[in-house]
Order: structure tokens, then C-alpha cells, then sequence
């Protein structure tokens, strides 16, 4: 396999889908990748092929044992990516932005892949894909991959496997992995866990939503961006900007690199190299002072938790008789019992010798 500089681009050599960056291919072709074992599929995946990563990515979102067997077999092939996380409250043109990046990324012969987070639907529970949509024009690039999941009622603006996704792309050699969150607030701040580079975008206009969101994802931004800053009232917007960004000073993030606060118009192009150019410096800044063991530290710390808190709570369930489980349910109903000392009850009943 290449091995690329930690800031290099990765050879293409690499076979890959020329198709649609969603990896979907003829029926007969999914028919035999939705055949193939879990090693045979993180092999192609290592090799490339997306629709193999599309598929374990898939088995991974519907808690698929071969989603789970594949994923420990790419993982030790990961950890060379730089994840990028785009957040930022709705309106803020992030898919948009998403866009334009990618497209220069590509321009300096970057792989580049997307994991864009929607809402759900209320009625299938799938994402509404409005991200994608936005970015059809990189469809037939086989240097992107672009992957929509839908939130499913998970909080903090990513969907429950935006970990997992991340690992199998980045197993499987994509120099560069978007994270776009849906719209967030003050304190959804789960990207800032999984991404090396959070940028935060804004727009004119938010007046006091930019004093909402002060005390949540203005604090943990490592670069800032304006987006639609042709706007009425940009101006005045990054004077707000720049005035919590003094004062968030003298906190101890990335010692030694200043966020910038970057405008953009995304749609034009405007501002789109100094964002790339700044997501750059800020990885080559990681690389050197540890920055990047640091982050995935964290990102394998809460990775590892959700698993085991995720496990435990199946093993909990697992273990209990349906009608135990029934009339604890009642007597917590009725007040006979408290939910504590239920849940005690049940966690105690798994922990005990068989």
C-alpha cells in the first residue's frame, strides 16, 4: 500500500467506482457485494471500492454483526485522514460550503469524502438528503465519496454511526473526511469529539442567536467562518465575531495557533482556498505538537464509551425475562418501585454468575 506523507495526497492508484459518489452501482453488482463476507468486503473497501464501503457502512447504521466484523478488520488500517468538521446553526449555507470545499480539495488532487448529516424523516426515519443534493455535481468524481445519514433522533448534531462511518472511510484511504452537522445550538457539540479541524460557520443576520450559541460552538472552533458574507450586515456580524473571539483568549485550545475568521461566499467561490489553506495550518500545527495523538485520544476515549455503554445496555435487556422485565416496568408505574432502584435491579441480574 502507498504511504503518504501525513500531509500529502494520496496516489490514486487505488481502484475505485466510477459511478455516483453515493458508491451505487447496477443491481447485479449490489446484489453481489450484498453477497460477499465481511473480510471479502473490508478487502475491496482497503482497495478502494466504494461500494464496499458503502455497504459496511450501511450494516454498520443497521447494527449488523457483518458491519462489525468488517469494521474491526479496516480499522488498524485508519488513523492518516484529516477529519474536518463543519458545523454551525441552520441557514448558514454549509452544504454549500461543503461543495465548494471539496472541490478544491480535489483541486489539489486531495481524495475527499462526506459524511453529511440530515435530519430525519418523520415518517421513514432515513435522512431527507437535502445535502446531497447540493453536491451532485461531484457525483461522477471517483476521488469522492459523499454519504448522507440521517440523525434518527440522535442529539448533538451527528447521527448515532458518524464514528464508525469515519473509520471505514478512513481505512480506506480518502486524505480528507467532511463532517457536516445538521443545524446546531449551544451545546451539540459532538463533532468537536470526532474531527480534527472544527470549522464553525456563521452568517448576517443571526443578530442574538450569535449570543445563544456563545457559551457552546463559538468556544471550541478552531477557524471561523462568515459564509454569505455579500450579505447586508456582514460587517457588523464579524465585528461581533471577532469581539468573542478576544474574548475567548488566554483559553488553553491548540496553545500557539490562532483561529481565523474567515469571510466566504460560497456559492462564488469567494474565500474557498483561504478555508482550505487555514484547515491546512491548522493540521500541520496538530502534527507538531501533538495535536493530532491528543485528538485521537479523545476520539477513540468517547468512540470506546458509546460502545460499551451501547453493549452493556443490550447485555442488561439480554438478560432479563420478558416478564421480570414487565413487572418492573408496573411497579415502577404504580410506585411501588423507583426507577433507580429497577435499574439496579436488572443491572444486577446481568453481573450475576450464570
Amino acid at each position: 500500500m502507498d504511504e503518504p506523507n501525513r500531509l500529502g495526497a494520496r496516489p490514486e492508484t487505488r481502484p475505485a467506482s466510477p459511478a455516483h459518489s453515493e458508491a451505487k452501482s447496477s443491481e447485479g453488482r449490489q446484489a453481489g457485494v450484498a453477497r460477499r463476507s465481511p473480510a471479502e468486503l473490508a478487502e475491496r473497501a482497503l482497495e478502494g471500492e466504494q461500494s464496499a464501503g458503502a455497504r459496511l457502512i450501511r450494516l454498520l447504521e443497521n447494527q449488523e454483526r457483518d458491519g462489525i466484523e468488517g469494521l474491526k478488520a479496516l480499522y488498524p488500517h485508519g488513523g492518516r485522514a484529516h477529519i474536518v468538521g463543519i458545523t454551525g446553526p441552520p441557514g448558514a449555507g454549509k452544504s454549500t460550503l461543503v461543495d465548494a470545499l471539496i472541490a478544491e480539495w480535489r483541486r489539489r488532487e486531495r481524495r475527499v469524502a462526506v459524511i453529511a448529516v440530515d435530519p430525519s424523516s418523520p415518517f421513514s426515519g432515513g435522512a431527507i438528503l437535502g445535502d446531497r443534493v447540493r453536491m451532485q455535481r461531484h457525483a461522477t468524481d471517483p476521488g469522492v465519496f459523499i454519504r448522507s445519514m440521517a440523525t434518527r433522533g440522535q442529539l448533538g448534531g451527528l447521527a448515532r454511526t458518524s464514528f464508525e462511518a469515519s473509520a471505514v472511510l478512513d481505512a480506506m484511504g480518502y486524505d480528507v473526511i467532511l463532517v457536516e452537522t445538521v443545524g446546531v445550538g449551544q451545546d451539540e457539540l459532538d463533532v468537536v469529539e470526532l474531527a480534527h479541524t472544527t470549522a464553525v460557520v456563521n452568517v448576517p443576520g443571526l443578530g442574538d442567536d450569535i449570543q445563544a450559541i456563545k457559551a457552546g460552538i463559538l468556544e471550541v472552533g478552531d477557524l471561523f467562518i462568515l459564509n454569505k458574507a455579500d450579505r447586508p450586515g456582514a460587517d457588523e456580524t464579524e465585528k461581533q465575531l471577532r469581539l468573542m473571539l478576544h474574548l475567548r483568549e488566554g483559553e488553553e485550545r491548540d496553545a500557539g495557533f490562532e483561529p481565523p475568521l474567515l469571510r466566504t461566499v460560497a456559492p462564488r467561490g469567494d474565500g474557498i482556498v483561504e478555508v482550505v489553506d487555514a484547515c491546512t495550518a491548522h493540521y500541520e500545527h496538530l502534527s507538531t505538537t501533538g495535536g493530532i495523538e491528543r485528538k485521537t485520544a479523545v476520539r477513540g476515549h468517547r468512540f470506546l464509551v458509546e460502545l460499551v455503554r451501547e453493549l452493556a445496555s443490550e447485555a442488561v435487556f439480554a438478560r432479563a425475562a420478558a416478564g421480570e422485565l414487565a413487572q418492573l416496568v408496573d411497579d415502577v408505574r404504580a410506585r411501588r418501585t423507583d426507577p433507580y432502584s429497577a435499574a439496579e435491579r436488572l443491572v444486577a441480574a446481568m453481573l450475576k454468575p450464570s
